[in-house]
């Protein structure tokens, strides 16, 4: 494998708790030819004490004049980022100790450039980082996915499959092609990028602990389940009316019911699990 430049950049606001755990996740990859690039959107919080008990030369700091919003945020990422490859962290989020490396390495092979993704599989851990499930492809063995059929999958499993920006590496020369983060549907602005990148190739599924996905209590009532499922739908919509996705109008019927099974069961499960905290 070469030795490409990956840019694992950290968008922040208001993650001063959480943010160096996603630093040191980073910092002790087994893959080490990386630059971090930390994002902070004006946080009224101690964040810039916190990047300052960091030395490492990888790591650069900025902080934006006026908040931005996380579309804007994550935006600013694809502006900076200078490495081949390219990873959003955001920055309650954790890194397993061989990401990178596993990733690097699957793109590293692809010669021919077909394919666009790569990703595994994710733990959902509590604030204190304690796993409390394990999130992956149902069904799937390790190895390449052509990219549309993923797509359905997700379309009809009414959720992500694929994961959080943390999950995934791609090409950072993919940008010109893909263009911008939508936050239109804002619950839904990480799959909407997967499913931009993925009409450009082939997505590829390590089965392996690629992530960890922190939910803190307060964060998956049943309002908020509400409105993930209107996002969804009009996420489905946006992609079902560009032919080049290839979502049918069956695909769209059976994922607009398991999503709204899913976002009744999502808060039913982490009210469960934050009961008593």
């Amino acid at each position: 494998m070469s030795n490409p430049l990956v840019s694992v950049c950290i968008p922040t606001y208001r993650g001063s708790a959480f943010l160096a755990a996603a630093i040191d996740s980073v910092l002790n990859q087994s893959y080490q030819h990386f630059e971090i690039w930390i994002l902070d959107d004006n946080s009224p919080d101690d964040t810039p004490a916190v990047v300052s008990r960091y030395s490492d030369s990888r790591i650069t700091y900025l902080r934006n004049t006026h908040n931005l919003g996380p579309e804007g945020n994550w935006n600013r990422c694809l502006e900076l980022a200078q490495g081949k490859y390219f990873k959003l962290l955001p920055h309650d989020d954790v890194l397993a100790a061989d990401c990178l490396e596993k990733q690097v390495m699957v793109l590293e092979a692809d010669k021919a450039g077909e394919i666009a993704l790569v990703f595994g599989s994710r733990e959902i851990i509590d604030p204190e980082g304690r796993v409390m499930m394990i999130r992956g492809l149902p069904g799937a063995r390790a190895g390449r996915i052509e990219g549309r059929k993923l797509i359905k999958r997700c379309i009809r499993a009414g959720t992500n499959l694929i994961g959080e920006p943390g999950n995934g590496l791609f090409r950072r020369e993919l940008v010109k092609h893909v263009g911008v983060y939508d936050a239109t549907h804002p619950y839904l602005v990480d799959l909407d990028y997967w499913f931009r990148i993925l009409v450009h190739g082939d997505a590829h599924y390590t089965s392996t602990r690629t992530s960890s996905f922190r939910v803190c209590p307060g964060s998956w009532s049943v309002a908020i389940g509400g409105k993930q499922y209107r996002d969804f739908k009009g996420f489905v919509d946006k992609f079902q009316a560009d032919t080049k996705f290839q979502i049918s109008r069956t695909d769209r019927a059976i994922g607009l019911v398991r999503a709204r099974l899913n976002t009744v069961a999502r808060a039913l499960v982490y009210r469960y699990l934050f009961s008593g905290k």
